[in-house]
Parts: structure tokens; sequence; C-alpha cells
């Protein structure tokens, strides 16, 4: 056994006064006790003058995506062992930016589900929902999880619940980085969408939505979807804020949303090189990439002050701006919408591990669960943006490797 200790702590959800000195024992963590507490002489302890915090939870990453113009397109002809360099790789840039587990939201071939069964020493543990579910030719079709028809929908999903998935993610509008789909409307008719979900339930699968527009967002929501990822609201005349009626469904259906945040300024894209799609949107719309969380804010305010549950994920792999580690750029983005810092954080732990199905795994500071253990240098009340200088992390007890 050993111990961690650090003048500043935020257990999950709530900072803690006076630090706080969490006790490891292997994998699991042994005790959570004050800061000045009194150990054994014979148990080490490590201590910083930083914020101790449990390991980030990053909900929405693709493991198969390098970051790299096009690379997710790419990812759908690359064999098995090019996917698992990729993949690796992936993990290690999490586990160094203090990731401790992450929800793979699209999938080539399954591979990630190897990877989560091996549970590499120090890799972060992966939530898996396989290729995304989306209709012939629409967005990331290019993964292999084309269906169309009530029959072949549910057919995705009862070949998806075979191979083993946690959950399913559906493609509920087309997206930003493939092109000819409709980034402003809907994929799948309604009795489509409702039999898939139905099909996922009843296979005690949760199911995640890709929305970008306001229209795909009401069509995900009718459906009885349990999450939106981006959730972005779009519309021809830009981002809209949720009115009541669909602020109220997303409250009384207990779906969260993931706003996808996190971009990384300095691997913005100029506007001649985005994907085709993206280009569209942002010359249409005007908005910025590097300025989206800024135009997100009035929406994301609405939905927190209504008690709609954010949970943070990055999109991580999908595009050069998505980079994998960014996490901690989501929560910081999250203060934008005048959330507290205590719950920003949250969003990235309690929240993200209770929305992943890992409330008794992982997310908070508590005896038993896993020693997923991140110390950042600085104090995080009085400065958020210390989350991304980490100094010490652990995964399951152990130092991550090296990227």
């Amino acid at each position: 056994m050993h111990a961690w200790r650090a003048a500043h702590a935020f257990d999950g959800e709530r900072f803690l006064e006076g630090g706080v000195t969490v006790l490891v024992d292997g994998a699991r963590i042994a005790g959570v006790e004050a800061g000045d507490h009194v150990l054994p002489h014979d148990c080490p302890v490590t201590s910083w003058d930083g914020t101790l915090l449990p390991g980030l939870v990053d909900a929405h990453v693709h493991l198969v995506g390098d970051g790299t113009p096009g690379g997710l397109e790419r990812a759908g002809q690359d064999d098995d062992a090019t996917l698992d360099r990729t993949i690796r790789a992936s993990l290690a840039r999490h586990a160094a930016a203090g990731v401790t587990t992450v929800r793979d939201l699209g999938d080539a071939h399954y591979r990630t589900l190897a990877h989560r069964d091996r549970h590499g020493p120090g890799e972060p543990r992966i939530v898996a929902a396989g290729p995304p579910v989306t209709v012939p030719g629409g967005h990331c079709h290019f993964l292999g999880g084309a269906a169309s028809g009530v029959a072949g929908v549910r057919a995705a999903v009862s070949a998806h619940t075979e191979r083993g998935v946690d959950v399913i993610k559906v493609m509920a509008s087309g997206g930003m980085v493939t092109t000819g789909t409709d980034v402003l409307g809907a994929q799948f008719s309604p009795e489509e969408l409702h039999a898939l979900v139905e099909e996922c339930h009843g296979a005690g699968l949760a199911v995640l939505a890709h929305a970008h527009s306001l229209a795909g967002v009401r069509h995900a929501v009718a459906a009885g979807v349990d999450g939106l990822e981006h959730g972005t609201c779009l519309t021809a005349t830009g981002i809209a804020v949720p009115d009541d009626e669909l602020l109220d469904a997303l409250v009384a259906g207990g779906v969260t949303v993931d706003p996808t945040l996190s971009v990384d300024p300095a691997h913005v894209l100029p506007l001649d090189e985005l994907p085709p799609n993206m280009r569209a949107v942002v010359e249409r719309l005007g908005i910025e990439p590097g300025r989206l969380s800024h135009a997100r804010a009035p929406q994301l305010r609405a939905m927190h002050r209504r008690g709609v549950r954010l949970v943070t994920g990055t999109d991580a792999g999908a595009a050069p701006p998505k980079r994998h580690g960014g996490a901690w750029r989501a929560v910081v983005d999250l203060l934008l919408a005048d959330l507290p810092v205590a719950e920003a954080l949250a969003t990235a732990t309690s929240y993200a591990a209770d929305a992943c199905g890992l409330r008794d795994e992982t997310g908070r500071l508590r005896a038993g669960l896993a020693a997923d253990l991140l110390v950042v240098d600085g104090d995080l009340v009085a400065e958020p943006e210390a989350l991304g200088r980490p100094v010490a992390v652990l995964v399951r007890g152990e130092p991550p490797v090296v990227p």
C-alpha cells in the first residue's frame, strides 16, 4: 500500500478543504482521508502542492482516428495491425493527459473491443460502441455500420450485440467530416430510429445519437435515445438555443448531452483545408471552428440551468483540432456557459463515469473504486486551466506508458 497526498483536492463531486490523502492498494483506492492524515510509518507517501482528483473520463473518442486530415475515413480501410498501432498511440496520449477512461463511439472492424478486453497496463479502460450505425452513404459509413429499413437496423443492433459492445451509437444527422451528408437535416426515418432504440433497450444497451442539427436532435429525442452527442442544434440561420419544450423533453427523458467541446487552437485548419461539409457550415453560418465553444455557450447555459445532465467528450481523433488527451479543454470550455468549476469538473469525472455505466468503478475518490488518479500543477479552484498541466497519473493503480 502507498499514499498520494495533495494540498488541494476534488473528489469527483466537490472540492475538499484541507487537501486529501488517498491510500492505494494495488488497482484500488483503499481509503480517502484528510490532507493531514497520519499514515503508518511503513506506508510510503508522495506529496504535491497541486490538486488531486479522479482520472478524467472522455465520453466521446475515436481511437482509430489519428487526428490527421482524413484519418477517420482512412481507418475504415486500414488493416488490423495498423488500427492496433493507432489505438495504442491514442490511448497513450489520453493517459498522459490524465484521461483514465474513454468511451469510443466510432470504431472500425470492432478493433477497440480487443483493446478493451486486453487491459494493457497503464492504458485507459474503454467503453466501446463498435462502428456507428448509419444510413447507406451516411455519416461515417466508411466505418462499416450502414443499415437501412426497420429490419436492417434491428439486424445491425443484433450484430453489434453479438460482438459484445457496451453501447450503441447511431447517426441521427449528417456529419462535418462526411462529404455529401446533410448536417442540417436528419438521418433514418422515425420508424427506423424507434426500432433501433427499442432493439437496443431490449438488449440492455443505451443508445447515443450523433446529432448536429436541431432537426436531428428533435428526431433522436422523440425516438427515446439515452444521450446526444454534439447536440449542436444547427439550423439554417445558426446555432439555436433549445426551446422550453425540447429542454423539458431532455430532462424528462434523462437524456445526457455531450457537447464535444475542446478545440486545440494550434491545430485549427484554414478555411480552404476544411472538409467540404464543415467548410459549407462555416461559410453559411459564419461559425469559426476556434470560436465554437463561445458560440454554443448560450445553449449550454440554458441546458444546464434547466437541469440537463452535461458530460465531457471531445470527438478526439476525428479531425486535427480534436486531439487525443484534450478533455481538459472541454472542461474549461464549459465555464463559458457559467458552470461552477466543481460542476464542470464533474462532467469529466463522476457525471461522465455514471453516463458510461461505471458509477461503481471510477469517476470519484472513493474507497473500493479503481485507483484512477490525476494530480495537476495548480489549484483548480483558482486556476481551472491547470487541468491541462498533469504531473502524475495512475490508471487502475499503474502509471501510464509514455507515448
